[in-house]
């Protein structure tokens, strides 16, 4: 293989990191693939036209999105088989994360096609880089459900996590995901919330849950964009478990309601608290 380039022995799919934003964040070497291979396999065409065309890239485009995915798939791998290399783009950022393109990845392993991964911008990394919480543990959950009460009931079930937890968010949502975080956790836990990373309007938002969604509340240019919210973990949980008879309120409110009305009453009577009621109904599930 040439070095740093693209490979004339055996066709290949390169997985290419792409800018979140500033178009000069793409390294030399992803440059170089995206100018050699035969085609480009895009998230949007007219989106990436846009970088290609600013680093001098002229190779052909085919899209692959969540909409033709199925059959997009069928075709690189088609294209694959016959010889030539092609190079899967995101519209910003690493691909397969919360983007197009795990069904191609894993289709290209079962057949045998080599996958090689240009490693580079990431609004996760990055986020999580300038939060200034904890980055030796953290769980990355992409989007949160766009519904209120499957989002909600989500955020309860990761409540007693202790590891801090990443989510992506979109401009619709922004201000419902932050009420219910305020809402179903602590108002006081620790937040950062990463607006438009290295774009003209970057914005980084610190402090509390309850100070972070006053300052998105307050300003409507802080309700656009694309958001990184990276939360702080749940205190290291108690080691010491329910009461037997707390446990024996739970089993029994566990056989007539559902689950999360089941531990929240359980609390009330027992005086045990709920996270770790919950914890432990879940897990009696």
């Amino acid at each position: 293989m040439p070095e740093g380039g693209v490979s004339n022995n055996r066709a290949t799919l390169y997985i290419v990191a792409t800018p979140i934003g500033n178009l000069d964040d793409i390294s030399l070497r992803a440059i170089r693939v995206l100018r050699e291979v035969d085609r480009i396999a895009a998230e949007d065409t007219r989106h990436s036209r846009r970088l290609l065309q600013h680093h001098g890239i002229d190779r052909p485009m085919l899209a692959l999105h969540e909409h033709n995915e199925r059959q997009a798939v069928k075709k690189v791998l088609q294209l694959l088989e016959q010889g030539q290399n092609l190079a899967l783009i995101s519209d910003a950022g690493t691909p397969l994360i919360s983007d197009p393109g795990f069904p191609l990845v894993r289709a290209c392993r079962e057949a045998g096609i080599r996958v090689s991964p240009l490693p580079g911008p990431s609004a996760l990394i990055a986020a999580l880089s300038v939060s200034g919480l904890p980055v030796d543990s953290f769980c990355f959950h992409g989007f949160l459900p766009r519904s209120p009460g499957p989002r909600r009931d989500r955020l309860q079930a990761l409540a007693a996590e202790t590891s801090t937890q990443v989510f992506y968010e979109s401009s619709h949502r922004i201000l419902h995901a932050l009420r219910d975080m305020v809402e179903v956790l602590d108002a006081g836990r620790e937040v950062c919330v990463a607006r438009e990373l290295t774009k003209q309007y970057e914005d980084v938002m610190q402090g509390s849950l309850a100070e972070v969604l006053a300052m998105v509340e307050a300003d409507g240019m802080r309700q656009r964009g694309e958001f990184v919210i990276v939360l702080a973990g749940a205190p290291a949980r108690e080691t010491n478990l329910p009461s037997a008879e707390a446990m024996r309120v739970l089993d029994v409110l566990l056989d007539e309601l559902p689950l999360k009305q089941a531990s929240a009453l359980a609390a009330r009577i027992t005086g045990e608290k709920k996270n770790l009621l919950y914890r432990l109904a879940l897990e009696r599930r």
